[in-house]
């Protein structure tokens, strides 16, 4: 019995290793430089890389760089990914329903290190004097703050202030309107992952 579990553990190594060596070989493109959706790809914007089992993805191979460069990112690509043949192509970003927004958020009002990917409620508070001595919210704004829960796409240092953001955001197209009509501060909450 012993032998035989040996002889099954030899079998399966053996096959993990000619496998291993195998892919190891397989060059693929990974994105060398962030491309936005509907952007052309260019040459330095992708370079080869060694991947050893793909396990299955649709990854572009290094030998059809030609067929990516060129063509647009259907999608953002992001520095260290791995092209997928879904990627390129007629942009497919925001996906449907969903729009991308750009906030002003001044210093202190967003949390540290906030960073593509993350999931934030963004606030933005009625302009001061907008609901004072009982006066009317501006047209086509409501009392109160506006909320809403994104995504953040990317997030850079603003010009006019220091540690002042400008955020990229995903959301709801509906929700991306009515933010980006409203006037006041915007402020963001970070949420924990969505589970």
């Amino acid at each position: 019995m012993a032998a035989g579990v040996l002889l099954v553990l030899a079998t399966v190594v053996t096959f993990w290793q000619v496998d291993l060596r195998r892919h190891a070989e397989e060059r693929f493109l990974a994105v060398a430089r962030p491309v936005p959706a509907g952007a052309v790809i260019r040459d330095g914007d992708v370079r080869v890389v060694r991947v050893a089992n793909p396990s299955g993805l649709a990854l572009v191979g290094a030998d059809r760089r030609d067929q990516v460069v060129g063509r647009t990112a259907a999608v953002p690509l992001v520095v260290g990914s791995l092209v997928v043949s879904s990627q390129v192509g007629p942009p497919a970003w925001p996906p449907t329903g969903q729009a991308v927004i750009a906030v002003a958020v001044k210093a202190g009002r967003a949390p540290a290190g906030v960073a593509a990917g993350a999931r934030v409620v963004v606030l933005v508070a009625p302009a001061s004097g907008a609901d004072q001595a009982g006066g009317t919210p501006p047209s086509g704004q409501t009392a109160g703050a506006r909320r809403a829960v994104a995504v953040v796409v990317s997030a850079t240092a603003g010009g006019d202030q220091v540690g002042s953001l400008v955020v990229t955001l995903l959301l709801a197209a509906q929700e991306a309107e009515a933010v980006a009509s409203a006037s006041g501060d915007v402020a963001l909450v970070q949420l924990g992952p969505d589970r």
